[in-house]
């Protein structure tokens, strides 16, 4: 789960210092609540350009604040993060809608955007301001004709003790490669993992990001296993998934190029997760960009038939 500062929520409204310092340190507590349970909070590269009272952007309103929660947020804003800009998934041409305002190229159509594609985010918001309500609705608006438009709702926390509360309840973040094997093989009914497909991340540094970019691709390969009606095709959701992660430039999943195949063949054959005496060519892969890792895996696209997992790992095809 991922919580995203909503900057929209800072503009110009505060009439003084005084007036937006109040606020300003119940987005602070917030961020601290998050990190009680483990749980980042990203902002934009362009927050600190937001205007807090009117005419006078955040940072220097940062700049007159306590010493000690001047610091604590510069170093967040300016060098800590995380950012979303860096692992920004949303295209600038991507129409994103809210509260009767585009939000492409913001925290909301990024946070939006991710949900719509399986992450699980929400919003934290200062207030008084414009995005005092919860939940926020966003709508993407879809440019393909055949394409319907989607809509999601996010939770948009204000006060520190609410947010507080939610995260007692969540589920807790992957700590570990260990742990990300564990809850993977526990979760996802529809997939056969193979004894040692994560065995391929042992000297990866762990990043808590990519372990949950893992989890959403094993989560959209569960869900397409499951796609079908009684008459073994695909459903509505099932398309629209297909449509989403599998076409366009920035799949998050596509097959081996041919020469690739050619070249890699050895490589790109595994062992079969539950009949030892087969082995699987294995050349479709989710991606995880940021780290260059991949997932590889061989179904059948069949309705009732498991996804074999078989590795799970840096980029098997590098040249």
């Amino acid at each position: 789960m991922d919580v995203f500062v909503n900057e929209l929520s800072i503009h110009g409204q505060f009439p003084d210092v005084a007036t937006f310092r109040v606020a300003f340190g119940q987005l602070m507590a917030m961020r601290a609540a998050a990190a009680r349970f483990g749980r980042e909070v990203y902002c934009g590269r362009g927050l600190l350009s937001a205007e807090a009272t009117p005419g006078t952007p955040l940072l220097q309103i940062i700049q007159r604040l306590p010493e000690a929660t001047r610091r604590s947020a510069l170093q967040w804003m300016t060098r800590g993060g995380p950012f979303w800009d860096d692992i920004r998934r949303h295209r600038h041409d991507d129409w994103l809608e809210s509260l009767g305002r585009i939000v492409t190229d913001s925290t909301v159509g990024e946070a939006a955007y991710r949900s719509l594609h399986g992450f699980t985010c929400s919003l934290i918001s200062v207030t008084p301001s414009d995005w005092d309500l919860s939940p926020v609705t966003v709508t993407w608006r879809r440019n393909d004709a055949a394409l319907d438009d989607r809509d999601t709702e996010l939770e948009n926390w204000r006060v520190a003790t609410a947010l507080e509360e939610w995260l007692d309840g969540a589920p807790l973040p992957v700590q570990s490669w260990d742990h990300l094997q564990e809850i993977s093989t526990r979760r996802f009914a529809g997939l056969r993992f193979g004894g040692t497909c994560f065995d391929p991340l042992a000297g990866v540094p762990f990043a808590k990001n990519a372990a949950e970019r893992i989890l959403f691709l094993c989560d959209v390969l569960d869900r397409l296993s499951h796609a079908f009606d009684e008459s073994g095709a695909r459903t509505l959701d099932g398309q629209r998934m297909y449509q989403d992660y599998f076409t366009g430039d920035n799949a998050l999943f596509s097959d081996s190029s041919d020469t690739e195949k050619h070249n890699f063949r050895n490589q790109l054959t595994f062992p079969h997760p539950t009949d030892p005496d087969s082995r699987l060519f294995c050349t479709w892969h989710g991606k995880v960009s940021r780290m260059t890792l991949r997932l590889h895996y061989a179904w059948s696209g069949q309705a009732g038939d498991p996804i074999y997992v078989v590795y799970v790992g840096p980029k098997i095809t590098r040249r």
